[in-house]
């Protein structure tokens, strides 16, 4: 076995691969966007598939937001009391579903995290108007079940956070400097598959609705 691996090694870097000059390429793609250029583009793509766009600012975004759980008759949102939105939540809880949080190990909710949460609160890393993008760093605070397993996620994306492309993104926020998670998320819409006959399934694979609020 060892040998057959050796000459099979052997065979790949005796392959002469091709030299690709990448002088002339611009290695950091983006676009002389303003703001409301940004928030149009990232809106039209988040909608085109089947993502709501609500733009409020910090003073009535809690109005927003109550009225989007209003409206979709939410019982119970989890989200996190040790982030700037999930603290204000908190703090005006009489206006919003009962609150739940991550304060037990998952193996002592699983159950109710399942089958009684009936949305997501997260905050976002930024996002990505080329694409209509969110960009989700988990944490402790906000671990990746938060934003996959209830039907509904709502995402907070600050407006002064929404770059053009992916790489801007990633070069001002100085991903690198800033020790990555081991699972950095992009979303771009809700959930969705599709079977051989390429007809479109939501809330397969995760939440099949993705409710953005822009501040």
């Amino acid at each position: 076995m060892s040998n057959a691996r050796t000459r099979i090694f052997q065979r790949l870097t005796a392959v002469e691969r091709p030299v690709v000059d990448l002088s002339a390429r611009e290695s950091l793609s983006r676009f002389a966007w303003d703001k409301e250029e940004r928030i149009r583009r990232f809106t039209e793509r988040m909608q085109a598939v089947r993502a709501e766009v609500h733009v409020s600012d910090r003073e009535h975004w809690l109005d927003k937001l109550a009225e989007i759980c209003q409206a979709k008759g939410l019982n119970h949102l989890l989200l996190s009391p040790n982030t700037e939105w999930g603290q204000a939540i908190s703090q005006n809880a009489t206006r919003f579903p009962t609150l739940k949080h991550y304060d037990r190990p998952i193996e002592a909710w699983k159950h109710e995290l399942f089958h009684e949460v009936d949305a997501g609160l997260t905050s976002t890393l930024g996002g990505i108007a080329e694409t209509g993008t969110l960009m989700l760093w988990p944490n402790g605070d906000e671990p990746r079940l938060l934003s996959l397993v209830p039907p509904i996620h709502i995402a907070i994306l600050e407006t002064d956070k929404l770059f053009s492309t992916f790489a801007e993104a990633v070069q001002q926020q100085a991903w690198a400097e800033q020790g990555m998670p081991t699972n950095a998320v992009l979303i771009s819409g809700p959930s969705r598959s599709a079977d051989i006959a390429q007809v479109l399934a939501y809330g397969v694979h995760g939440p099949k609705e993705l409710v953005v609020v822009l501040v």
